[in-house]
């Protein structure tokens, strides 16, 4: 019987692991995920550098060994020194399928959510310091994030627009990239730039729990999330985004994350069985994907016009919940998470500074 992911990656989507440590990287676990569970890229945030880095002495030899006075600098050399090694492992997958998969991701700091000038400076930096073709540099969609993004776009650098919440932050993400392809296209320049529009799940669910009745528990990322994927159907079916492929451009993929059950009484592969689709990414946590690895379902594509979808909306609105007030609420509060987890790693990787002098 063949494995559920291989089944999954067979009806087109992409599984990815959001997670990256030293050791996986080492001890041979990523490509292993690679060879017998069909993962074909890798995500990573601060939250999850974080938790890496301090969980024991893998990057103690080479804080000691990097030579900056400055721990953001010193941090960004040992995620790049990661994700190379990842990107390595992924890079007969990006070749094979011509850089549509095969990629690995570095977030820009938290601290510029807010900034666009600087993020699109760093996000230059980032690419050009790596100088891997298959890593995309994860940028915000806040609104000073989208401007950013766009300039990116236009300037050749592949983007994962990361904390999307409701359809029209995933719009704004997608008319950003569409006008960066587009201002490539005048200029005359190649519009082979790829990108991702990831998604955040979960949250949307742990955030109305104790608001609504049990009926509607783990329901409303579901909704939202198949408003989200009609609004990509709609885009590539476009006029716009189909001139642009003649052109030789690529679409944005949709990309599904935060995709691990928060909810202990839901089943722990929720947000996989029910998103499968194609020409999409789901980039889940280590533990669940070796769930749906064990247990998991993969059969049925999600629907592209779901009927219930009005119907349980409209009974989240009925508790007072609307999706695009709670959207920016989600944003505002995932970008300040992730503040959280950089001052965090700063602080460590400032103190195993502090012990190696």
């Amino acid at each position: 019987m063949e494995q559920p992911t291989r089944t999954l990656h067979g009806l087109g989507q992409s599984l990815w692991l959001d997670n990256i440590t030293r050791g996986m990287l080492g001890d041979g676990t990523l490509l292993g995920y690679r060879e017998q569970k069909a993962v074909t890229g890798l995500t990573s945030n601060p939250t999850i550098f974080a938790q890496a880095i301090k969980a024991g002495k893998d990057y103690d030899a080479s804080i000691r060994a990097g030579g900056h006075t400055d721990p953001e600098a010193v941090f960004f050399g040992l995620a790049i020194d990661d994700l190379r090694r990842a990107a390595a492992i992924f890079e007969p997958v990006y070749q094979h399928t011509h850089g549509v998969d095969g990629w690995v991701s570095l977030e820009v700091s938290p601290l510029l959510a807010d900034d666009t000038q600087n993020t699109i400076e760093q996000a230059v930096a980032l690419h050009k310091q790596a100088a891997v073709h298959n890593l995309f540099i994860k940028v915000p969609g806040t609104p000073a994030g989208i401007p950013a993004i766009e300039e990116l776009i236009f300037r050749g650098i592949p983007i994962n627009v990361t904390l999307l919440f409701s359809p029209e932050q995933y719009q704004a993400a997608a008319d950003a990239w569409l006008r960066g392809l587009e201002r490539r296209h005048a200029a005359g320049l190649d519009l082979d730039v790829a990108s991702v529009a990831s998604v955040f799940i979960s949250r949307w669910d742990v955030k109305v729990v104790d608001k609504v009745p049990a009926e509607l528990h783990n329901k409303l990322g579901f909704a939202v999330c198949s408003q989200i994927y009609a609004k990509y159907r709609a885009l590539i079916n476009s006029p716009r985004v189909q001139r642009l492929q003649n052109a030789g451009a690529r679409v944005q993929r949709l990309l599904w994350a935060s995709t691990g059950t928060k909810d202990p009484n839901a089943s722990d592969v929720l947000y996989i069985e029910n998103l499968i689709a194609p020409l999409t990414v789901n980039t889940m946590p280590e533990k669940t994907l070796l769930a749906f690895a064990d247990h998991g379902k993969a059969e049925r594509l999600m629907a592209l016009d779901d009927p219930t979808v009005a119907g349980t909306l409209a009974q989240f609105e009925a508790h007072g919940i609307q999706v695009e007030p709670l959207a920016q609420v989600l944003q505002k509060e995932g970008a300040d998470a992730f503040v959280k987890s950089w001052r965090e790693l700063v602080d460590t990787v400032s103190e195993r500074m502090g012990a190696a002098a």
